[in-house]
């Protein structure tokens, strides 16, 4: 983890937000390279997860809701973390993440437990007096819930069906730690499948099925994950079911993405404090009922470091440590690279040219420094599966040579092939 973290400083991946003010615990902010790979891991979730799908719509709904969502959810009630306190250095714990009933820290006795609502309190308006107090959403999912009937009535949608969302949500967090995993801001894919109670269990397979595909689909490895069924007396208290996706990380086994059965919970909720109907009239089955709710709820940043770890490898290279990241190329931040084997005799000139005709169909870089050997270095560095090398061979016969990044060949192309050849490989809406 210490040379995965050091490499996506160095390379611009991820940073610590604020930090040249000493950073804020738990923030973080991806770099140039880093918003690429997140931007691509989006577009590939919901190309097959919504676009490739008919039974599927999407929202992008507000970050800020009434507060009331929040009361009729549950969460003011009952999102709380049990906290301790080590009396000796007064260090804070959630008590569900000890393994002792002593500090880890310094194995100092522990505090009694007391309950903290980790959600973000926030005021809207424009005066203290006035001023609404609300939360900054601790998951997307209420938005779907409460938008349903205008999603119903709007799109003409017909059970079984479901709403995707992806955003920002926020919880105050009192132990952020290894890196990106646990935050204080971080964002969700979420799905809500509404469907009859009949057929929920149908579903739930399903759906189980199609999310192990996806992961498999990005390029993590399957003997780095695993399912984690939760135990009934631990559900959440929405939950008729629960299941995880786990990735084996360098700390430990961290959950991915939850498959949950919510039932009819929170429609029912909602229905009952804003005395609105929410109810779906099937036209099929001739019946009016509340659906039941198959949620697969996935983690943007964690997914993110899952595919940062899967893919750091290093290997020894003519007695050099070659350091590769080997990303699925459809989610690689960099497509490819435009290298001039040197700068002068004109090819620099013509790489430039060639990088910039590649750029309109996908991610490019451009670069002529330092020997050709430790550009391609530099390239494996950061996951650019393809580099294209422009050199005297090219002024002759308008070739370029492909070297591949992970297994180091090369091939011969005519330069009027490489974006074709390429892009083939890296588009996200080819998910085969």
């Amino acid at each position: 983890m210490d040379k995965l973290v050091s490499l996506c400083k160095r390379k611009g991946f991820i940073f610590q937000s604020s930090g040249i003010y000493g950073g804020v615990n738990g923030c973080w902010d991806f770099g140039p390279l880093g918003v690429e790979l997140k931007r691509n891991l989006r577009d590939h979730w919901w190309h097959a997860f919504v676009t490739s799908r008919d039974d599927m719509v999407g929202l992008d709904a507000s970050i800020l809701m009434h507060p009331q969502v929040w009361v009729a959810s549950g969460h003011v009630e009952k999102f709380h973390d049990i906290l301790v306190d080590c009396k000796e250095c007064k260090k804070r714990f959630r008590q569900d993440h000890l393994e002792s009933e002593q500090c880890p820290e310094c194995g100092g006795e522990l505090s009694e437990p007391r309950t903290f609502n980790s959600m973000l309190r926030t005021r809207m308006g424009v005066s203290e007096d006035t001023a609404l107090e609300t939360y900054l959403r601790p998951e997307t999912c209420q938005s779907i819930f409460v938008s349903f009937k205008d999603i119903v009535s709007s799109t003409r949608v017909k059970i079984p069906f479901g709403i995707a969302q992806m955003g920002k949500s926020f919880r105050n967090e009192v132990n952020p730690r290894n890196f990106i995993f646990r935050s204080r801001e971080f964002e969700q894919m979420e799905i809500e499948f509404f469907c009859h109670e009949d057929e929920a269990e149908e579903w739930f397979d399903r759906w189980q099925q199609a999310i192990w595909d996806w992961y498999v689909a990005i390029g993590l490895k399957e003997d780095k994950l695993r399912w984690y069924e939760h135990p009934k007396e631990s559900l959440a208290h929405y939950s008729k079911r629960t299941v995880d996706v786990e990735y084996n990380f360098p700390f430990g086994w961290g959950e991915l993405q939850g498959l949950a059965n919510r039932g009819v919970y929170d429609l029912t909720q909602h229905k009952e404090h804003s005395g609105k109907d929410l109810s779906f009239f099937d036209p099929e089955r001739k019946e009016r009922y509340i659906p039941t709710v198959i949620e697969p709820s996935a983690g943007v940043d964690r997914t993110v470091l899952a595919l940062l770890c899967d893919a750091y490898d290093e290997e020894t290279v003519n007695d050099d440590t070659r350091v590769v990241m080997r990303f699925e190329p459809k989610l690689a931040p960099i497509k490819a690279a435009v290298l001039p084997l040197v700068k002068k005799d004109g090819l620099a000139e013509i790489a430039d040219a060639l990088e910039k005709q590649l750029r309109k169909k996908f991610n490019t870089y451009y670069d002529h420094a330092g020997a050709i050997g430790r550009r391609y270095r530099r390239q494996d560095e950061i996951g650019t599966p393809f580099c294209i090398c422009v050199d005297h061979q090219t002024k002759e016969d308008e070739t370029v040579t492909i070297r591949h990044r992970d297994s180091m060949e090369q091939e011969r192309l005519p330069m009027s092939e490489v974006g074709t050849h390429i892009l083939k490989q890296v588009s996200i809406r080819d998910l085969c």
